[in-house]
């Protein structure tokens, strides 16, 4: 279970760090974080983005499939960590692209597109999680053969699409990332509005 830490906390975490007194693992081991990994997140965030980065927001953010097939795409083709990913794009939670990558590496574009997030599951959005399979399950069987196969193209195409984006990557990297920079960042402001 991911553990939620105050705003506040976060703050006082990254401003202790910057006034120099203790280092990244005394701060984790003197406030009972877990990890000093996620001290160090924060303090990156904290230098991209000043203190709202660190600011939970209530408004869930969505992603496109192709957005999150680009970013797992950069990530793979330059070596990035998924911290220096979520930063190199305007993404406040490295996290969500580790779920990201979970999900692709277990059913492909497929489960891509069912990853919405990161969302704490309590036990009541357990329960509507539940549901939501089921409704969709439901749905599924109540589609028409040609619906069926129009999604399964509509994913293929996702995939082919992705796969030579990276192949172009893998022939050019320098060429692949230059040509492309700009529509990343564009892409992630699109996103953060």
């Amino acid at each position: 279970m991911v553990k939620k830490y105050s705003d506040d906390l976060k703050i006082k975490v990254v401003k202790e760090y910057q006034n120099g007194y203790l280092g990244i693992r005394a701060l984790a081991k003197k406030h009972g974080i877990k990890s000093k990994s996620q001290v160090g997140r924060w303090i990156q965030i904290y230098e991209d983005f000043g203190e709202d980065g660190l600011k939970s927001t209530k408004k869930k953010q969505t992603y496109s499939v192709q957005l999150k097939l680009n970013v797992l795409s950069f990530m793979e083709r330059t070596g990035y960590s998924e911290t220096e990913t979520a930063l190199h794009f305007g993404m406040k939670n490295p996290t969500m692209i580790a779920n990201w990558k979970k999900a692709f590496r277990k059913g492909g574009v497929e489960d891509l597109c069912k990853t919405k997030g990161l969302l704490a599951m309590s036990d009541t959005s357990k329960n509507r999680k539940n549901k939501q399979v089921k409704k969709q399950t439901v749905k599924e069987k109540e589609m028409t053969n040609e619906q069926k196969l129009e999604r399964e193209n509509e994913l293929l195409r996702l995939e082919v699409e992705y796969l030579k984006k990276l192949r172009a990557f893998q022939m050019d990297p320098e060429g692949y990332l230059e040509k492309h920079k700009q529509r990343y960042h564009s892409n992630s402001k699109k996103n953060s509005n």
